[in-house]
């Protein structure tokens, strides 16, 4: 190889060389930039998950508060008809006992407590002498096996609640504004007396046939 040959090999390798380097800078330039849109992507997206578990968040903490005040609103409606319910019946219950069970003594809401106990009463009646009976009447908006297993315990209770009227011979009636055909049946066959509402008025709704459960002395 000559002189010259040889000078050319070495200029054509330091050419090579240089481009070489040259790539290789314009190679780690463009894996920077592509870094650096990936860091910059990654961050608006952490950016994007924060904002969205933020705006969750205050979704779920909105549905929350909706939610409590959806069953506080179902609440008071459901005490306001339950209220409603009551005050409507008494009127005609006080007649019906009157009436119908020679009642002397008729009360509605009674609340009686004893050693720290309590037991209400939708409607309570009481008479003296030779009729000497007690009658509870419990109203409900709408009948179900819970509103009877009340009444049972009611019935159950009242020597406890009211021992001063323990002689009396005690029946119940069970008022409702909505029954089913298997609550009504439910009711008799328990021994309660049923009114149902006719007119904006409640009356007994029981066949001739029926005889009452008598609680307490016969």
């Amino acid at each position: 190889m000559t002189d010259k040959e040889l000078k050319e090999l070495v200029a054509s390798l330091a050419v090579s060389h240089e481009e070489m380097r040259a790539d290789l800078v314009a190679s780690q330039k463009q894996t920077r930039a592509e870094m650096e849109k990936l860091r910059a992507s990654q961050r608006e997206t952490d950016r994007q998950l924060k904002e969205t578990d933020r705006q969750l968040k205050e979704t779920i903490q909105e549905t929350d508060r909706q939610i409590k005040e959806l069953g506080r609103q179902i609440g008071g409606l459901g005490r306001k008809f339950g209220g409603l319910t009551e005050g409507m019946a008494y009127p005609s219950m006080k007649k019906l006992l009157r009436e119908r069970f020679h009642m002397e003594f008729i009360v509605p809401r009674v609340e009686i407590t004893r050693h720290g106990r309590s037991m209400e009463l939708d409607v309570f009646g009481y008479s003296n002498g030779k009729e000497n009976r007690a009658v509870v009447v419990e109203v409900k908006s709408r009948l179900d096996e819970s509103g009877i297993e009340q009444m049972e315990r009611i019935m159950a209770r009242f020597d406890e609640f009211l021992p001063e009227h323990r002689d009396k011979q005690r029946f119940g009636i069970v008022a409702a504004v909505d029954c089913s055909q298997e609550m009504e049946n439910q009711v008799r066959q328990r021994g309660f007396y049923l009114a149902r509402i006719q007119d904006e008025l409640f009356v007994l709704d029981s066949p001739e046939s029926f005889r009452p459960r008598y609680f307490g002395t016969c």
